[in-house]
């Protein structure tokens, strides 16, 4: 949900039209412009400065709980392929779209995890409930590209051009996102298909890094055993 479908029943508040999910809308929840101060809106709310945080059901957690170690992680782990997608784009991949979209779900993996089920109220849940078809996105994408690129029978090191090299470095990042995902999942505290969709994200980021390789016509780095 965006923070204008939050705000639209407080009275006196200028709506604007947004696209944030619930994970990102708490700290900006406070700092709309309303009619009334006509005051510029801040970036900071202050509400964390004594190291809690709010999930979107409302609860206070400390910032340390593995709730946030996760929003963390998915965080860093968006902000990771924003950065080869960058670098992606500067060779002209035709894949850039697929990225794109994966960031666009991992706000809604945040969302998910953001709503712990134990307090959720099923308006909650309604507005946080993550899909399967993004799953069955990666799966048809990595199969696409493993048609075109040349069997792996050796173990590879990330390499392959800084498009590749930065698809890795998310990779590694995507893996440390689904380890603090797991218990939350296992829990039942968020939905399984969030930890399933990591793991194939995972698989997608190694395969995608290699065509990217191949594309560019960058040789990658095989594993040798030092003598």
């Amino acid at each position: 949900p965006s923070v204008s479908n939050q705000l639209q029943n407080i009275p006196g508040t200028t709506i604007k039209t947004v696209a944030l999910k619930p994970v990102f809308s708490f700290c900006f929840l406070n700092s709309y412009v309303t009619e009334k101060d006509n005051k510029i809106p801040k970036i900071y709310t202050k509400t964390g400065d004594k190291g809690f945080s709010s999930t979107f059901t409302g609860e206070r957690r400390p910032k340390e709980d593995h709730i946030f170690e996760a929003l963390g992680n998915t965080d860093e782990l968006s902000s990771a392929i924003g950065l080869a997608r960058e670098f992606c784009l500067e060779k002209g991949h035709t894949f850039i779209y697929q990225l794109d979209k994966i960031q666009c779900v991992l706000q809604d993996v945040g969302s998910n995890i953001a709503t712990p089920q134990s307090s959720a109220r099923e308006s909650h849940t309604k507005r946080t409930k993550f899909s399967n078809q993004p799953i069955a996105d990666l799966e048809s994408w990595i199969d696409k590209f493993t048609e075109e690129l040349p069997p792996l029978t050796n173990f590879i090191l990330p390499s392959g051009g800084k498009s590749s090299a930065a698809l890795h470095v998310a990779r590694t990042i995507c893996r440390r996102a689904e380890r603090s995902v797991a218990p939350i999942v296992r829990s039942g505290e968020a939905d399984p298909d969030v930890a399933k969709f990591l793991n194939r994200l995972s698989d997608y980021l190694f395969t995608v890094a290699r065509y990217a390789a191949m594309k560019e016509g960058n040789e990658e780095t095989i594993y040798r055993r030092p003598e």
